[in-house]
């Protein structure tokens, strides 16, 4: 797509990076990735999945700022964006500071499962989930640090405890935390699905017959 890897935005000065965790926004659907190297223009990315066609794309970095992009090539594992403004260089290196520094990088998410706590068996949601944890839905009112079971059928069983609560969200830290490669790839294939599901719904909707 585009230009060859290697031959964008050479025109502002770039940093190497040896690895920043971000996420890539498109039309709503988050993926991981990894920024490679970055100029006050635009980013090299390595991929763990394909990204969807999209109208509108974003870097945001674990810190929460966002940045809007367009998508200049994609090929194999790896992806150049183009920012749509200049941005500081120093933001997207440094990362602690912005509005959540030194955490790990969350991705919302449309995942359902079932909960195991005290012997029940209840129907979570998902908001987000992170390396270290998750945010959750549920009817249940859950204990603080309590130990339960999630299973979702897209992930092994998930243990966790919680950590934080405002009834009906949770938050939970899981007792084995995921690499980073493989969050991205049990995430990547839900959010294509909901991408393609989305577009395939927005194809279908019926047009205005136009003024005569």
């Amino acid at each position: 797509m585009g230009a060859p890897p290697g031959s964008e935005l050479r025109s502002a000065p770039r940093y190497a990076l040896l690895i920043r965790t971000a996420k890539i926004v498109s039309d709503g659907r988050e993926f991981l990735c990894i920024i490679r190297d970055a100029s006050s223009t635009g980013v090299k990315i390595r991929l763990f999945s394909p990204l969807p066609q999209g109208k509108d794309y974003a870097i945001e970095l674990v810190t929460g700022d966002r940045y809007p992009a367009e998508l200049v090539w994609q090929t194999d594992d790896y992806a150049g964006l183009h920012f749509l403004e200049e941005i500081p260089v120093e933001h997207l290196l440094d990362e602690t500071r912005g509005r959540y520094p030194r955490r790990q990088v969350r991705l919302r998410i449309a995942l359902d499962g079932v909960l195991h706590s005290g012997g029940e068996a209840v129907t979570v949601a998902f908001k987000d989930i992170s390396q270290q944890g998750a945010c959750v839905e549920c009817d249940k009112w859950l204990l603080m640090n309590e130990l339960v079971r999630v299973e979702t059928g897209v992930t092994p069983p998930l243990y966790a405890k919680v950590r934080w609560r405002s009834h009906p969200r949770y938050g939970l830290i899981f007792e084995h935390t995921f690499k980073l490669d493989e969050l991205a790839r049990l995430s990547a294939p839900l959010q294509l699905a909901q991408a393609l599901e989305a577009h395939r719904s927005a194809s279908e909707q019926p047009t205005s017959p136009r003024p005569v």
